[in-house]
């Protein structure tokens, strides 16, 4: 790793921490028996995946059935949004436009398909959910709805409220995913006492493998299989298992756990003295999103007046070695803008950086980043 770079750009993804890598490696190397084998060999690493689901799952406070391992947080959310309508006999599907691209082109393309019929709830200023005209939209339903907002917002931060929406739906019988990938690791989950159906989780957002995630799938939901082919997650997803991936999920998210307090305080405490070092220093800029409020302790976004020289802004920082995102990182090749700043502010005459922040990072590392945006400013 380059010693000198400064990452901050963990909401995109995070470093494999070497505890989890170590949990992993007897997978990567000897004990590598397919875990569908009735041998021994094999039984033995079918054990290593159930102990991580029972270890998961407990975490969450959530049934051991109840979770699914997948390749990630896409494959998650797809899953859980077809199978509402393929198999919960959902007819329309409220969103939002701020949501990822995981979810917003899933539902757009059954949209296209006339499969379901889209509505988009109303955002307020802050970029928040209005919880108000979500429940207007339920209550004027003809049909069964799904109700997929995310949890918190990989761009803003914005964090939604899961337990009054979960409530919506359960007075107006409708379906609840909610796209965790952001916070899943980064905030404790109480499962049984959330009105929720379906959530969604990936190890490289906390420090584990990438390519590895979860669904969980609330026990009174049947869905069927989106992955035919073999038995395996109980027949739900066919496919030989991505042992090491799901050894090192659950060693993850078992260490995120166990540092959730003194980690939650210390990056919560980077992201405000960065805020108020960018107050300092470069009056006339903007956050996005309730950035101080209900929001998550990673992310931080801010928006400058746009320049001669802060419209290369993103370039120039990769230039100097620090990595922070432009809106989202899932935007690949030329930079197509955010769909989530375009929602909630639409100002052409700003230039947008999502800086985003893990254990690992330092308060010396705030200082070089901010003394280097004066210079590029």
């Amino acid at each position: 790793m380059n010693t000198n770079r400064i990452y901050f750009d963990n909401a995109a993804t995070t470093s494999l921490d070497p505890h989890v890598l170590e949990s992993m490696m007897p997978y990567l190397t000897n004990k590598f028996g397919n875990p569908s084998s009735i041998y021994s060999y094999g039984r033995e690493t079918r054990m290593a995946i159930e102990a991580a689901r029972k270890s998961v799952a407990k975490l969450l406070n959530a049934h051991p059935a109840e979770i699914f391992f997948t390749s990630g947080g896409t494959e998650s959310s797809n899953t859980a949004i077809h199978a509402a309508v393929n198999d919960l006999g959902c007819r329309h599907i409220i969103t939002s436009s701020i949501e990822h691209h995981a979810v917003l082109h899933t539902v757009e393309n059954l949209g296209t398909q006339e499969r379901a019929k889209v509505s988009y709830v109303k955002l307020l200023s802050d970029g928040h959910i209005d919880l108000e005209d979500l429940e207007r939209l339920l209550a004027s339903s003809e049909s069964k709805s799904l109700v997929t907002l995310m949890h918190a917002n990989n761009e803003i931060g914005n964090m939604l409220d899961m337990q009054a929406t979960g409530n919506l739906c359960k007075l107006y019988n409708a379906i609840f995913h909610s796209d965790t990938v952001q916070t899943v690791g980064h905030f404790p989950f109480d499962l049984r006492n959330t009105p929720v159906h379906f959530i969604t989780g990936a190890a490289h957002k906390f420090h584990g493998p990438k390519g590895v995630g979860i669904l969980y799938i609330n026990e009174n939901v049947k869905i069927k299989p989106f992955m035919h082919g073999g038995a395996q997650e109980r027949n739900m997803r066919a496919g030989t298992e991505n042992l090491y991936g799901i050894v090192g999920f659950a060693s993850a998210l078992e260490m995120a756990t166990k540092r959730y307090e003194e980690d939650s305080a210390f990056i919560g405490s980077l992201k405000h003295y960065m805020h108020d070092e960018l107050c300092k220093q470069f009056p006339g800029i903007t956050f996005n999103g309730d950035v101080l409020g209900k929001s998550l302790y990673t992310v931080l976004n801010v928006s400058f007046p746009k320049t001669e020289k802060s419209e290369m802004l993103l370039f120039n920082l990769d230039i100097n070695n620090i990595c922070a995102s432009g809106g989202s990182a899932c935007t690949s090749g030329a930079d197509q803008g955010s769909h989530v700043i375009r929602a909630i502010n639409n100002n052409p005459n700003q230039v947008t950086v999502r800086f985003s922040f893990s254990r690992h990072n330092t308060k010396p590392q705030v200082d070089e980043v901010i003394s280097k945006l004066k210079e590029l400013i």
